[in-house]
């Protein structure tokens, strides 16, 4: 028996009524002439006319290739131009293969869905991106979360572990902005006999000489069994890549479910990212700047009494003031002022953890950072 569709509305708008009591109602919005401190473009390549230009002159070259890729990849999506970026990719992040995916979120899914299998055991930081827990919902191996960043907390979870282990965690994480402490994570991992799969989404651009992302910064990628490697944030574009070896690449071709059933990436996605790494070894200077801009701001904010900063050293920063219900009504005084600030509540992070969320970018000047901090202090 059907359910009335008005006794479904009505319990649909109940729901949203109580989100909108307890203050965490989202809503889609646009926002224009406001100085961005909220966007993923780290490196500002998403409104690059360099990028713009390279990508028309490139398209040039692949104008007998279709707008649209008109299929999955395994049956007419497939196409030169796919086969050469991936082995580009994988010899950018120093790789032996690489598989292009539609998104980061689909890339997270269709390896953490698969990968690990029934009887083994997975580990991943609870502070994990929503779509790597997605992923693991979906696989058949048993999966626990250890508590953020904390090796002793995995190393016991790990004595205690059955079958093929994996330990799953982000290189930079998305909402605090730290750095997962990759080298003792990887040790760890080769005296349990676990494979460590890194997500790189907020570390590829910013960090390793040509911006490969953290694991390359630190020389792990012989330690690292399969890398995310994303193009939404510091590339500028979309679509997503895992790099790992090859018989990774040919196992996902067959099981990913991700990415057997779904229509591949159209023409234009794939020269976006193929410019986007043209451009990015030549992008030093941003790297620099950027991360000095974040600094600047971390040190200014926590002189403030009554506002917290972090984390150190990431151009993520968490802004905390001691009344969360005061943080929307911060941003959008901060956002009357011109800047393009947003808050971050419960449920996307943990009930007690709300903060602004401030991403500082290479485009970004010191005047404007300073703007910033005054306004949050006169605001708070």
């Amino acid at each position: 028996m059907s359910v009335p569709r008005s006794k479904l509305e009505q319990r649909l708008l109940q729901k949203l009524a109580d989100r909108e009591a307890q203050g965490n109602l989202r809503q889609l919005r646009t926002s224009t002439g406001l100085v961005d401190f909220c966007s993923n473009d780290y490196l500002g390549l998403a409104r690059s006319e360099q990028l713009k230009q390279l990508i028309q002159q490139e398209a040039e070259k692949y104008k007998h290739l279709p707008v649209g890729s008109t299929g999955s990849r395994l049956l007419s999506g497939n196409n030169e131009l796919f086969e050469e970026l991936e082995k580009q990719v994988a010899a950018f992040h120093h790789a032996e293969a690489a598989l292009l995916f539609n998104s980061g979120y689909t890339a997270n899914v269709g390896l953490l869905s698969v990968l690990p299998q029934r009887g083994d055991t997975v580990f991943y930081d609870e502070a994990s991106h929503a779509s790597m827990k997605d992923g693991l919902r979906l696989s058949f191996a048993k999966t626990y979360a250890f508590r953020h960043n904390n090796l002793d907390d995995l190393q016991q979870k790990l004595k205690h572990a059955m079958g093929q282990v994996f330990v799953v965690v982000e290189s930079v994480y998305s909402m605090d902005g730290d750095k997962a402490p990759l080298q003792e994570l990887a040790s760890l991992c080769q005296q349990y006999g676990a494979a460590l799969v890194v997500d790189e989404a907020h570390a590829v651009g910013l960090y390793g000489p040509k911006g490969e992302g953290l694991v390359t910064a630190l020389g792990l990628e012989e330690q690292v069994f399969a890398r995310i490697i994303t193009y939404g944030k510091a590339m500028g574009c979309h679509g997503a890549a895992v790099v790992g070896p090859k018989v990774l690449r040919d196992f996902l071709v067959n099981f990913s479910r991700a990415f057997i059933y779904t229509t591949a990436l159209p023409t234009h996605d794939l020269l976006a990212i193929k410019c986007a790494y043209r451009l990015l070894p030549s992008l030093t200077k941003e790297r620099e700047q950027v991360k000095a801009l974040a600094s600047q701001l971390y040190n200014e904010l926590n002189q403030t009494s009554g506002i917290r900063c972090s984390p150190r050293d990431s151009i993520i920063l968490s802004v905390f003031v001691p009344d969360a219900k005061k943080l929307k009504p911060l941003a959008a005084s901060l956002q009357q002022e011109g800047y393009d600030v947003r808050p971050v509540m419960s449920p996307t992070v943990p009930e007690g953890s709300e903060r602004l969320r401030v991403i500082v970018h290479a485009f970004n000047t010191t005047t404007q950072t300073e703007g910033l901090a005054e306004a949050i202090r006169r605001h708070t």
